[in-house]
């Protein structure tokens, strides 16, 4: 039986796709992302998680119908990003790819977020805001590297000097800054909207490129506060 093909809605699609697996690649060569159809075999969601971060990427892209080989909006597989990106044709007419085979997932591939029941949070910083607390903090960590004597820049002290930092929260809220890290280093975080929403237990920075996820622990976000920008 012959692989299932993805047709694109058009090239830019196609692009936008291969550039977020090479930066899913870039962190973890060895990367899997898992592929959901969505509204009716309309659209493409790829999932990700690039481990400097400890959040999920999702990119979805806009698909195109009639589809070969078995594609419908029943398509849920887990495949190698490095095999999916090389079956991109973001250049050619098709603007098109071709499922690689299945892998066996990581263990975050089996807890994904919810499709619905998202709220958006008022009053969280916008997109230019993000982007400044992000350059602030790679600012700050870099400062703090520098001050180290040159025997103690062990990867011990670099993570801990990181975990410090990225893990604080923005703006009083319970969402620590490595997920607009995130965003900004997957390339989510352009032009100026940027919304907080939350689903159960889940919270998720959305842009019109893509999202960053994180699942809370413990009590969840029953105690979530968002305070001005």
């Amino acid at each position: 039986m012959s692989a299932p093909v993805l047709y694109f809605a058009d090239p830019g699609e196609a692009a936008d796709l291969a550039a977020f697996l090479g930066r899913l690649l870039h962190y973890d060569k060895a990367a899997a992302v898992r592929l959901q159809a969505q509204a009716g075999g309309q659209a493409l969601a790829v999932f990700g998680r690039p481990p400097s971060f400890e959040v999920l990427a999702i990119r979805t892209a806009r698909l195109l119908k009639p589809y070969e080989n078995g594609i419908d909006d029943s398509l849920d597989v887990t495949v190698s990003a490095g095999q999916l990106l090389e079956s991109v044709d973001a250049d050619g007419g098709s603007s098109s790819a071709v499922i690689p085979p299945a892998v066996t997932g990581p263990p975050w591939a089996g807890v994904l977020p919810p499709r619905g029941g998202w709220e958006r949070l008022d009053g969280f910083p916008d997109a230019a805001a993000l982007h400044g607390l992000v350059k602030a903090a790679v600012a700050e960590f870099r400062a703090r590297v520098e001050e180290l004597a040159p025997e103690a820049r062990t990867r011990a002290e670099l993570d801990h000097i990181g975990r410090e930092i990225w893990s604080r929260q923005i703006a009083g809220s319970a969402v620590p800054v490595r997920v607009a890290h995130a965003a900004v280093s997957l390339g989510f975080l352009r032009g100026t909207s940027a919304d907080l929403l939350t689903s159960g237990a889940w919270v998720r920075l959305r842009t019109a490129y893509g999202s960053v996820a994180m699942r809370r622990t413990g009590s969840g976000l029953g105690g979530l506060f968002v305070g001005p920008a």
